[in-house]
């Protein structure tokens, strides 16, 4: 039997961000499963039906994931958090897709509470969500998030109101941590 602090997402539903192609896998599974093993149901959101395509150190084609919803069959009213892994290319389409961004938009703007990892910001900074904001990401896009109006630091996890923002890969453990941690505080 399980405590009541064992499953701390019970009855929480969260999107995951999967790009058809590019996403990085141990930044998307990680997510995923912490937020799961927390008790969520998670529903992997993408640009198109179908699968999409992983990658494991932005360059090397890993497993392919099913695709729950499309982004224009979904609703900020559907999720009470979301998740938007990195990876260059995958980060780089999913922040060209209006209907991801203007979901991820709307989710902000509601106030609720969103993990966004590596080049993740990205699509933060197309949803117009930066600016006076404090977020970390990976380094490359310091000059992005200073550009967008938003504070950069190099930290392995960073909380801004809801926002929970890390670098790449080797701060999965806290970001992984810091994300049901937050969206527990937020959605409970």
């Amino acid at each position: 039997m399980s405590t009541p602090d064992s499953r701390p997402l019970e009855d929480t539903t969260i999107g995951i961000f999967l790009a058809p192609a590019g996403t990085e896998e141990v930044e998307f599974i990680e997510s995923r499963d912490a937020v799961t093993d927390a008790g969520a149901t998670v529903d992997v959101l993408g640009s198109e039906s179908g699968e999409g395509q992983t990658v494991n150190n932005d360059l090397e084609e890993s497993e392919r994931y099913e695709v729950d919803r499309t982004f224009d069959e979904a609703s900020a009213d559907d999720y009470d958090a979301l998740v938007v892994p990195g990876g260059t290319v995958g980060a780089d389409t999913l922040r060209t897709d209006a209907d991801g961004v203007e979901l991820l938009q709307e989710h902000l703007t509601d106030g609720k509470p969103a993990g966004v990892i590596c080049h993740g910001p990205w699509t933060l900074i197309e949803a117009d969500a930066v600016e006076g904001r404090t977020l970390t990401s990976y380094h490359s896009l310091e000059s992005d998030i200073r550009n967008a109006g938003g504070e950069w630091v190099d930290e392995e996890v960073v909380v801004d109101d809801g926002l929970v923002t890390s670098r790449n890969p080797d701060d999965l453990e806290a970001f992984c941590e810091t994300i049901v941690d937050e969206f527990a505080a937020r959605t409970s």
